[in-house]
């Protein structure tokens, strides 16, 4: 339910939300007796106050700094913290969290049509946007897709139900990928550079956030023809203002994607240890090192669940995830699979995620201790990852991998904000002249991050929303 005005009490923690009138919304309100934890990895403010006016924060600190204005509506948040909105820099509308929405992890095309589940997903995307704010997540970057996808962002940009989204587009692929549709194309064959270059005008001509290169390795090609397509991507991006956005796993592809100019990478190297000319060219360019840590661990728990005829469980703390999402989950219990490929797909991620799990920590740590800046993406619509909570599970592993709950909060926030370019801009803190996305929560973060798992309230532009009442009105 939209609020501009919280009317009721609202349970947060130990504290209460309570308005200070009823009637008409007043155009100013304030957070008051909070801990503030403002998203630039400054010290929390206690007993704070956070004045909103219209959909921007106008004051956020102490009482001494920001006294309440006189007729402001007040809401009591005494016992809770208040942060930004959670930003996730790496998601795809056009994955569902399950299988239908990739059909080349487990085919289940002869129940689910591929093109009817990409055309429910152009045309109800509202799903996803609940299960964002209900989690807490007031801002996603999609960094590769169909070209409805440009179309999210006139439909977040102003509405107070919906994250704001940027869209990167159609990826520009090393690999000519065939899960597409039979009019739209999701990946751009880099063929060549030609190819590389008429890709990249394509995604300028139609406003793209950003150019994101899928760098694949493929047995049939040259490392050097497909670096020198990566190249001719990045050249032509830069000439025409866009930032290069690439998912690169290995070292050495990842060091190419550098090279060309990579204003970010989307996933851990994973492979090997990233050495001192990774760290030198990253530092360079200023690149944000997008860990991605969970994503993989997801097929491995569906794979798992075909294996065993038994749901996966579902790490959904707020009851956020819809409920048709939440039914194709439970089916994967009860699908008949050929058992020989299913034993085949296990067996090599098993191997993948125990191969990959102690490089991608180790290298978390070499870049967090480079100073290389980091932001927090998940890879929501891949199976198992969801839109929306996939958020903590993956903020929990940049935990555990060396990061502290204060840098944690600061790559949820402030760094992804700094990821989605342009678009992110007026996001990610909580300063006087950005947008109010606010959350308020109820355990302190930056004690551990898990505590952003008890989301209360979410503030999107101004407009308050109960997490209760988003989790119920699916």
């Amino acid at each position: 339910m939209r609020r501009t005005l919280v009317v009721a009490a609202i349970a947060v923690g130990v504290g209460v939300l309570c308005a200070a009138h009823v009637g008409a919304a007043p155009t100013v309100k304030a957070l008051v007796g909070g801990t503030l934890v403002d998203g630039t990895g400054a010290a929390p403010v206690k007993d704070a106050v956070i004045v909103i006016e219209g959909d921007r924060i106008a004051c956020a600190g102490t009482r001494a700094v920001c006294p309440v204005p006189a007729g402001a509506e007040v809401l009591d948040v005494k016992g809770s913290w208040v942060t930004p909105g959670l930003i996730d820099a790496h998601v795809h509308f056009a994955q569902t969290g399950w299988a239908d929405g990739r059909p080349d992890s487990l085919d289940l095309r002869d129940r689910y049509r591929y093109e009817q589940v990409q055309a429910g997903l152009r045309n109800h995307p509202e799903r996803f946007f609940r299960s964002y704010l209900c989690s807490g997540v007031t801002a996603v970057f999609d960094v590769g897709g169909y070209p409805w996808s440009w179309d999210l962002r006139a439909k977040t940009g102003t509405n107070p139900d919906a994250p704001h989204v940027a869209a990167a587009g159609p990826l520009l692929s090393t690999a000519d990928f065939w899960l597409n549709v039979p009019a739209e194309r999701q990946f751009i064959y880099l063929a060549d550079e030609k190819a590389a270059r008429e890709g990249v005008r394509y995604l300028a001509a139609n406003g793209a956030d950003a150019v994101k290169v899928w760098f694949i390795m493929v047995r049939t090609r040259p490392f050097e023809e497909m670096a020198a397509a990566v190249r001719a991507a990045g050249d032509e991006a830069r000439k025409l203002g866009l930032r290069l956005i690439v998912h690169a796993t290995g070292l050495k592809e990842a060091k190419e994607a550098l090279r060309a100019g990579a204003a970010m990478l989307v996933h851990s190297v994973d492979d090997l240890p990233v050495d001192d000319e990774f760290i030198a060219i990253a530092k360079a360019n200023g690149t944000i090192y997008c860990p991605t840590l969970t994503v993989v661990g997801g097929y491995l728990r569906m794979y798992e669940a075909a294996e065993t005829h038994t749901p996966p469980t579902v790490d959904d703390p707020n009851g956020c995830v819809d409920a048709v999402t939440r039914a194709h989950l439970a089916e994967t219990a009860a699908l008949k699979l050929d058992e020989t490929m299913l034993k085949q797909r296990l067996d090599r991620m098993r191997a993948r995620v125990a191969a990959g799990t102690p490089v991608m920590a180790d290298n978390l740590k070499r870049v967090l201790a480079a100073g290389i800046p980091i932001a927090m993406g998940t890879d929501a619509g891949n199976p198992l990852t969801l839109h929306g909570p996939a958020v903590y599970a993956e903020m929990e592993a940049m935990q555990a991998d060396g990061m502290t709950p204060m840098q944690v909060v600061v790559a949820s926030t402030q760094t992804a904000a700094l990821a989605l370019g342009a678009a992110g801009k007026d996001l990610g803190t909580v300063q006087p002249g950005k947008v109010a996305d606010l959350l308020v929560v109820g355990a302190d973060p930056t004690a551990d991050v898990a505590a952003m798992r008890k989301v209360r309230l979410v503030v999107r532009a101004g407009v308050e929303h109960r997490v209760s009442e988003l989790a119920a009105a699916r």
